[in-house]
């Protein structure tokens, strides 16, 4: 045990110490820090670290304190997922529905057709899919992974921008949390027919595992969007008239999270539509600020390096060496890219914007980052895809994240922001 701390402690000084220097190096070059994160994530992994110095990278690695970083990860991205919901404002549909629905369903239509065309080929090379993994499955999930979007880090490059009362910003906030809730509740029916849990026999009745897992995730969304979140007002109640949440209630929050995100695991889907869901049914205000201020800083500075890591160990970038892999690769880069962007400019343009604006909403939504992720680690967990694919996924990720700000700055520049219309004065 005491050979098991030692090794986790060194382990995460590394850890800390790359994401952050790499995190900076990325925002010196105009990048998000989470961007650097990510690459560093890979850099610590076999693909850099382990290629030229293997037993230096076993020694801090070792076999033994990988269980605690796994479990660090998922407390890290579920935490994540949590806060994610937090700041899910639904007031952006109210004001952008139409238009938003439309390019939303643009970006998800597009890519879940390519999708379904790649894996017709991608099934017959080796080490893509499990071999378990059907047709449907294999195109829902691949069509899950091209459609995702990187709603957090398009709000920051909004907000950051100053487009949050624009048109531009209102719509393509709407639209990525329309697509995003869409990617996740396709990765749960893949999850559920994929037999993540086990069939629950009732009164000598087997309920088979795509109910439990569909039919349990339906259930606690109603119950926590309707009469959980009644309750939850409460607390967001207390917090207004104290000015702040105490540690009794964050202690009551954080037992909430834990319980929700154990109850989406079990059920077969995963912990992070539980953070995610309870999240949303927070009350915002003074409670939700203050939830925000006293998690996220521990949340994103020490547990989601964790995760970044654990995706690094799991990222084999040498496999990319084979002919056959790289053209994949190609071929998903070009699928993720095209469709994703071409569908939601053109689905924004249909829909009355200006040539300038479709081209960033474009842009936008297709910035991946750490949802995507999130979505391919599930699918390697749970054996639906093997780790050529995975590896081929995080390079997608990285590479349609690392394009997101200088592409926008290109089609929607600095005299752009300056004339652009609130959305309220559009009469949007």
């Amino acid at each position: 045990m005491h050979a098991l701390s030692a090794s986790f402690f060194l382990q995460m000084a590394v850890i800390l110490v790359v994401c952050r220097l790499v995190g900076l190096l990325a925002k010196k070059v105009g990048q998000p820090q989470v961007v650097g994160e990510m690459i560093a994530g890979v850099l610590i992994g076999p693909s850099l670290l382990g290629y030229f110095w293997p037993d230096l990278m076993s020694a801090i690695f070792t076999k033994e304190s990988r269980g605690i970083l796994y479990a660090g990860a998922q407390l890290g991205v579920g935490l994540y997922m949590f806060l994610v919901g937090l700041e899910f404002n639904t007031s952006h549909f109210r004001s952008r529905a139409r238009s938003a629905a439309c390019v939303s369903v643009a970006g998800m239509l597009v890519p879940f057709i390519l999708g379904a065309l790649l894996v017709l080929w991608l099934q017959h090379v080796p080490g893509i899919f499990s071999p378990k993994v059907r047709y449907f499955e294999g195109a829902l999930f691949l069509g899950a992974a091209i459609a995702i979007t990187a709603f957090p880090m398009l709000a920051r490059i909004i907000s950051e921008r100053g487009l949050s009362g624009t048109s531009l910003g209102t719509l393509a906030l709407a639209a990525g949390a329309i697509d995003d809730a869409a990617a996740w509740c396709v990765l749960a029916v893949v999850l559920a027919t994929f037999g993540a849990s086990q069939p629950l026999v009732v009164g000598g009745m087997t309920i088979g595992a795509e109910v439990v897992a569909i039919g349990g995730a339906a259930l606690y969304g109603i119950v926590a969007l309707t009469v959980g979140r009644k309750w939850l007002a409460g607390l967001g109640r207390r917090a207004e008239k104290a000015g702040e949440v105490s540690q009794p209630m964050m202690a009551l929050v954080l037992a909430l999270f834990c319980l929700a995100a154990w109850y989406a695991d079990i059920i077969g889907v995963h912990a992070v539509f539980g953070g995610f869901i309870l999240g949303i049914a927070m009350p915002r205000g003074v409670f939700a600020d203050d939830i925000r201020k006293k998690i996220e800083p521990f949340a994103v500075v020490f547990l989601l390096p964790m995760f970044f890591t654990f995706s690094g160990l799991n990222t084999k970038l040498n496999v990319l060496m084979q002919p056959n892999l790289i053209l994949v690769a190609v071929a998903i880069l070009l699928a993720s890219v095209l469709g994703k962007g071409v569908a939601c400019w053109a689905a924004a343009r249909l829909n009355g914007e200006d040539n300038a604006t479709s081209l960033a909403v474009g842009t936008l939504m297709n910035a991946r980052g750490l949802m995507e992720l999130i979505i391919i680690n599930i699918g390697l967990q749970r054996g639906i895809i093997g780790e050529a694919l995975f590896s081929i996924l995080v390079v997608m990720a990285i590479v349609t994240t690392l394009m997101t700000s200088p592409v926008f700055e290109l089609v929607y520049g600095r005299k752009k922001r300056e004339v652009a219309i609130p959305a309220d004065a559009a009469g949007a």
